[in-house]
């Protein structure tokens, strides 16, 4: 449907209304950071447009290698819209940081120079920093929020030829848009990601873990966390009974091993213990993981996730020192830390903890500290992070602007890094397997 008309959507004239529109997605992330992902957000939202009535296609650049798959794409869908989700922006590693943005840079010019299609940035590394990852790749709209309720919209305002920037959630070129994105009170009204946008997954894939999501939002208000900026603060949960319905068709597909991205598993409580025991009654051959924030984990729901198939979980407690607990804002205190820990341990879940290093008022007293309190926990796995990457928005940028570590009008899109002055460099820990915790910088 070439036209010389402008057009807002690829290939579209002005003025003219079709009832479904040729969208590809693409997830950029190349990155194995942890574990291999599935493009689980980009998913969702397929879903959701093609509740609307559009057609969608989904690339995913992780397992789609050749170097063509996207010009590929572009050739046979001939898309009036694309997608283009971008996960991370950076390692995090303060020692030889990475900036990955680079690369879906690449990916943009790539789209342009083969379609005059409109292209649309989302994704959770670009929902911290929409207005900048905006301007940075040059793309023509940003979605922030619920994209499920948000794309759809705005592929309808561009049907309509009608400019999408004063949607909520919704960013545009040259810093036109950006108000507060709308928080969908019931996830429930989303569509489950349809089976058929995931086609190069391969369930014999030995390290994929399938990603769910049961729950968005979290209030905890971690001094240096993005992640209520991503999914705002209230926490919202899907009906457990569909949920567990979706991890029964993929296991159907063959797939066995789920991986819970909520936040927070273990909050709510009674949430958390209702999920499991709706998966045990289900009586799936499946095996999950999940991060559980160490604080409120009784025995009642550590019994019930070892019987409903947990077999590990990333535990985040990030220091062992009660001073630092209390400069993260953390809820808990080293003591219950070690009361979960070995909760989880006496029903043979995996722990794979994480302790983040350098943060205000760390010392190498503290540093020492914790270090002593997580070899102590015999932990399967224990990752160490030394210096704080600083999001915007969050109170480890307000210290940091303060003591002049940063500008205020730093974005902070490059990565911007916080360690405490009382803190020598991070330098790489040795793999040490075998009593106590295996360390990995």
């Amino acid at each position: 449907m070439a036209s010389s008309d402008p057009s807002p959507l690829g290939g579209v004239p002005a003025g003219e209304v079709r009832s479904a529109v040729n969208i590809l997605l693409i997830s950029a992330n190349t990155e194995r950071i942890n574990v291999p992902t599935l493009p689980l957000g980009p998913a969702l939202v397929g879903a959701a447009a093609r509740a609307a009535g559009h057609e969608v296609v989904l690339l995913d650049l992780l397992r789609e290698t050749d170097p063509a798959a996207t010009t590929r794409a572009i050739g046979m869908l001939r898309p009036d819209v694309i997608g283009i989700s971008v996960r991370n922006i950076d390692d995090q590693c303060m020692e030889s940081p990475r900036f990955l943005l680079g690369q879906a840079a690449d990916l943009v010019a790539t789209c342009r120079a083969w379609s005059s299609a409109p292209l649309v940035l989302g994704g959770a590394g670009y929902g911290i920093f929409p207005d900048a990852a905006l301007a940075y790749l040059g793309a023509d709209y940003g979605v922030c929020g619920e994209g499920e309720a948000t794309f759809p919209a705005l592929l309808a305002r561009l049907e309509r030829g009608e400019d999408p920037a004063s949607l909520p959630g919704v960013y545009a070129a040259h810093g036109r848009g950006g108000t507060t994105p709308t928080v969908a009170s019931n996830l429930d009204d989303f569509p489950d990601p349809p089976g058929d946008l995931w086609p190069t997954a391969d369930p014999a894939e030995s390290d994929l873990w399938v990603p769910v999501q049961s729950r968005r939002g979290c209030p905890l208000d971690c001094s240096y966390c993005s992640t209520a900026r991503i999914e705002g603060r209230a926490v919202r949960a899907r009906d457990p009974r569909r949920v567990v319905a979706e991890m029964a068709r993929l296991s159907r597909d063959g797939f066995r091993r789920f991986y819970f991205v909520d936040s927070t598993f273990n909050r709510p409580l009674a949430y958390a213990l209702e999920l499991c025991r709706c998966i045990a009654a289900q009586r799936l051959d499946i095996l999950w993981r999940c991060i559980l924030y160490p604080h409120e984990v009784p025995e009642a729901l550590a019994q019930a996730m070892a019987e409903a198939g947990c077999v590990e979980v990333g535990l985040g407690f990030e220091s062992g020192s009660p001073r630092i607990l209390r400069a993260m804002n953390k809820q808990y205190l080293p003591g219950e830390v070690r009361e979960i820990s070995d909760r989880l341990a006496a029903h043979n879940i995996r722990r794979m903890g994480f302790l983040l290093l350098g943060g205000p008022g760390e010392t190498q007293e503290t540093v020492e500290e914790s270090l002593a309190f997580a070899t102590s926990l015999r932990l399967d796995l224990l990752k160490v992070t030394t210096g704080i990457r600083i999001y915007p928005g969050t109170p480890l940028a307000g210290i940091a602007i303060q003591e002049g570590v940063i500008g205020a009008e730093d974005d902070l899109l490059l990565p911007r890094f916080y360690l405490s002055p009382g803190v020598k460099p991070p330098t790489p820990l040795p793999v040490r397997w075998g009593p106590g915790p295996a360390y990995s910088a």
